[in-house]
Formats: C-alpha cells, structure tokens, sequence
C-alpha cells in the first residue's frame, strides 16, 4: 500500500526503459499505450525496421563492390513479400521479447488512449479512471507532412509509411537531406529505386562537421540520381499517374512515381488532456521541462521526443532512468552526460561530445586530429577506405571534448569516444591504450597519435 503508484504514457524505449527500473525499484507500475505492442515508433515504425532494410541494403552494394576483389554475383532478385515478412519476424520476437519482461517485471501493461483528469488522474478510453502519485509522460513524436503533399494522397510516403515497402517506385524524390530522410534514400536506392533528394538548406546534414559529411556525400552523388541544394519544392499534381513536381532555383520540373517527405517531426502531445493540467509546451507543442524533466505539474515528468532536443531513442531511456531515480529518492547527478548521434546510411556518420561546428560557432579554441582510414590495414582489407576519425581537443589540456567517425561500422566505434569525453580523457588515454590489430578502432588510437606527431602509419609533425 506504500508503494508508489506510477503511470508511464508510451511504451517506446523511453517508455518501457523507466517501467521495468520503476518495477525492479520496487514501484507500482502502469504502462499505458494505444498500440498493443510495447516497442514504440522505434520497435515498430522506425529504429529497427529501418535498420533491418539498410542491413539488406549493405548487403546489396557489398555484391555489387565485390567484383573489384574478383568475385562475381548475379544480380539480386527482390523479394518484396519475404523481406517484408522478414522485417515482422524481427519486430515481432523483439516485442514479444519486452512483453515477456514486463510480466516478469509484475508491470500492468494497458492498451488504450489515455486523457488526463487533472494533475494526478487519467481516464483510459474514455471509460476507465485511474489515479497516480507520478505519471511519466513518453508519448513520442510523429512525421510531419507540409500541406503542400496532400493533394498526392497515397503517392507521399512517410518514414512510417516508406518502412512497408508496398513497392519500389522506379523514381522517387527525396524530401529533405536529413539522416531519415537519407536512410530511407539509401534503402530504396539500393532495391532499385533513382532517388532524387531535395534539401532546402546549403547541404546535405546541415549541422554535422562538413568533412564528416563529405564522404557520405561523395558516395551518394553516384548512388542517387540527383541532389539538389538550396532547393524547395513548390508544387506538386497528381498527372498521368505521376506527380509532377515543381521545384525553384531554376531547377525543372519532373515527374516522379512516389514522393517520400522526411522534414521533421513533432510532439505527441495534442488530445492528451494536457489542458486540465498544469503542464506548459512551448509553441511547437513541446513540453517544457526543468533539469529534472519535471513539469509544471509536479506530479508529472516528461522524457524522450516529446520535451525536443535530440529525438533519439537512447536519449529518451536515459532520461527515463533519470526520472525514476528522482523518484526513488536518488540524489540527482549533475554530470552532463554525452548523447552520441549515428547517420545508419552507407558509409556511417557518427559523433558525440563537442563538435568542430560547434567550436567555431562558440569561437572556442580547439585543436582538431584526424586519422584517414585510407592508412587503416583493417579498412583496405573491407575495399573502404572512404571514412575518417577525428578527436577535437582542448589544445591546452589535451582532454577529449569530442569525436566524430565517418566508414562502415562507425556507430558501433562511437561509444569509445562517449566514454572518453563522460569521463574526461586525454588524447594520451587513447593514444596508449592498446588496440587490436588490425581493427577500425585502431584509427581511434592512431587518431590520438597524430595528435602528437606519432602517428605509426601517418606522417604529420604535431
């Protein structure tokens, strides 16, 4: 009877993350959700099925890169059905997976919409009324889709939608040069699809260090049918079963099969019964919070894509962590902790901690070293050598304030870089800590080495 009552809405990574600790801290915990899966956009509609199909996608151009090594591959054939099923079967074992912890867990797990009551009740399906000591607010986010599109109707895909895979179009354009946007790019390149990207902005990953970038860049110029920069789409029409699409900067006007739109995303937090609570969002439809992720509502918290930031998965669990904790009576820790951010497209873009952009914006004195993985043994052997490591550094103290990694595998490398940045490492840590050879984590020791003139398989004075 002394247990806290605690009801968590959304049972994405955020979600689900702050249930089970709640549960293992000895809480009493309500999982509420409106699909009947737990897993969230991330299970089900984002994170795992889009990495399923860029896993297909890899596979795809290593056959097609494969005869420069002097092996031969017949064409793929594509088999739409199975690699949908294929898709189900991984998202289906996963949930089945978090279902069964939250039994184990003792979490009551109720599928349904919940509005709130006031600060500290919530009817579930318009019928049944729970109340609660805390509520944890990780309703997540969705894509948005510029009214410019709906004259289209199912010819615009979003990155919800394009995950079903329901064809290949032979020509589809590009909303946007963000990392959805281009992995979704770089999936159905691969099956088939002459992609044309369109990117308002100057580039391709506007924010992301340009020398991270440019190998992804490079790479896609031959992949893609066209990218255009500085460009936005004015009007599109429904034609002789195409769209037809008019674009500005001079750019003419062409016709495309489908049109996938990946511009952003916003809150979940619209029809929630937000208003008879104390909670505030700002003019997106965001809700603010304090450094503790508590609201205006004391009684309530709110974590993940719903508070903005960086809408990732791992952020959202980690905040979810940090709640629960507040709630158990830790005391909070006000270490800032580094959120690490992976591109899933081919090659990798992954970094964390402070970037060279960032630096400069804030006119902060840094020392950038780089590592080629033209020079890596590990990385000539994969037939890629299109990628780079790079440290930025406090030229003054040589600590570690950020890393960014461009090739294959980066988002697996990234986490040496969150370690040494959480725990306030120096270039020597990494330089004289012992890689295995040959390895792509090597070019992060290397990297540290050329910060000091003694990089083995480069030559640069420091």
């Amino acid at each position: 009877m002394n247990k806290k009552r605690i009801i968590i809405l959304g049972a994405g990574p955020g979600g689900y993350t702050a249930a089970f600790l709640a549960a293992d801290r000895g809480m009493n915990v309500t999982l509420i959700d409106e699909n009947p899966k737990l897993g969230g956009v991330c299970l089900h509609r984002g994170c795992i099925p889009s990495k399923s199909l860029l896993h297909l996608s890899r596979l795809i151009e290593e056959t097609r890169n494969a005869e420069a090594c002097g092996l031969k591959f017949q064409p793929p054939e594509i088999d739409l059905n199975r690699i949908r099923e294929w898709n189900r079967e991984v998202i289906r074992k996963m949930s089945n997976g978090l279902s069964s912890l939250c039994k184990q867990r003792g979490v009551e797990f109720v599928h349904g919409r919940a509005r709130f009551l006031d600060g500290n009740s919530l009817i579930i399906n318009d019928k049944d009324q729970l109340s609660f000591d805390h509520c944890i607010l990780a309703t997540g986010s969705r894509p948005i889709c510029p009214p410019l599109f709906s004259e289209i109707g199912d010819r615009t895909l979003t990155s919800t939608s394009a995950l079903e895979l329901e064809e290949v179009p032979e020509r589809l354009l590009l909303v946007g040069g963000g990392y959805i946007g281009l992995e979704m790019g770089t999936i159905y390149s691969s099956l088939g699809s002459q992609v044309t990207v369109v990117e308002m902005t100057g580039d391709l990953l506007t924010g992301v260090d340009r020398d991270l970038v440019r190998p992804l860049s490079s790479r896609l110029k031959s992949k893609f049918h066209n990218i255009y920069l500085n460009t936005k789409v004015v009007s599109c029409e429904l034609k002789d079963n195409k769209v037809v699409v008019k674009f500005s900067e001079g750019i003419e006007s062409a016709s495309y099969d489908r049109i996938l739109v990946a511009v952003g995303r916003k809150p979940n937090t619209m029809d929630i019964g937000l208003e008879f609570t104390g909670v505030k969002t700002d003019d997106h439809g965001f809700i603010q919070v304090d450094e503790s992720f508590q609201t205006a509502e004391s009684s309530i918290f709110a974590i993940g894509d719903v508070i903005g930031g960086a809408m990732l998965a791992h952020k959202a669990s980690t905040e979810g962590k940090d709640v629960v904790g507040i709630l158990a009576g830790d005391e909070p820790s006000q270490k800032v902790r580094t959120v690490p951010a992976v591109v899933f497209t081919d090659p990798e873009i992954a970094w964390c901690g402070l970037t060279e952009t960032e630096a400069k914006n804030k006119g902060m004195k840094v020392q950038i070293a780089k590592f080629p993985w033209g020079a890596s043994g590990r990385a000539q052997t994969l037939g890629r050598p299109d990628g780079v490591t790079k440290l930025i550094l406090d030229p003054d103290t040589e600590q570690v304030l950020g890393m960014g990694i461009t090739g294959v595998g980066a988002g697996e490398l990234i986490g040496e870089g969150v370690l040494a940045v959480d725990n306030g490492l120096k270039a020597k840590d990494l330089a004289h800590s012992i890689h295995p050879h040959p390895t792509l984590s090597e070019t992060i020791m290397e990297g540290a080495e050329a910060f000091y003139g003694e990089a083995t398989h480069i030559y640069k004075r420091r």
